[in-house]
């Protein structure tokens, strides 16, 4: 039996008994676990063809969702937004609807970041903004973005 066979043995019963306690985990939790802070739904979905469905309810329990929008061009993860104030003052603000394709997604135990998405969809570009005001984010996304 491979190492990583044994490991998932070993990890399974305690990812059982975490998931009786609710149906989201902390990101400590999932840490622990070896997902990503930044966990996509969708990367779940891929678990089968690696014989990993075991690991599938517990991974759904660590990810976020991705909304599709038809211009999608940039996304703004943020996590506690009231650790971030000029960030927190941008997006509570009328700005973020000037600005088409703009997506502002919460994400759970990350830093306030720009992905700059390309036409298919994928990350071309990411930047943390976690030292920007609001003046400079309102700036940025009006170089990259069409205001509407």
């Amino acid at each position: 039996m491979a190492a990583a066979e044994l490991y998932l043995l070993w990890l399974l019963p305690f990812l059982q008994t975490l998931s009786a306690f609710g149906a989201e985990l902390s990101s400590e939790a999932c840490r622990e676990m070896g997902f990503s802070s930044n966990l996509l739904c969708s990367s779940c979905d891929l678990l089968g063809e690696f014989s990993l469905t075991q690991l599938e309810p517990f991974c759904r329990k660590c990810c976020q969702e991705e909304a599709q929008l038809e211009s999608r061009k940039v996304k703004i993860p943020i996590y506690l937004v009231i650790l971030f104030p000029q960030v927190q003052a941008f997006v509570r603000s009328d700005k973020p609807k000037m600005f088409k394709g703009l997506q502002i997604k919460y994400v759970r135990g990350s830093d306030p970041v720009l992905k700059l998405l390309d036409d298919n969809g994928n990350i071309a570009d990411e930047l943390s903004i976690l030292k920007w005001n609001t003046d400079s984010v309102e700036e940025f996304l009006g170089e990259k973005l069409e205001r509407i």
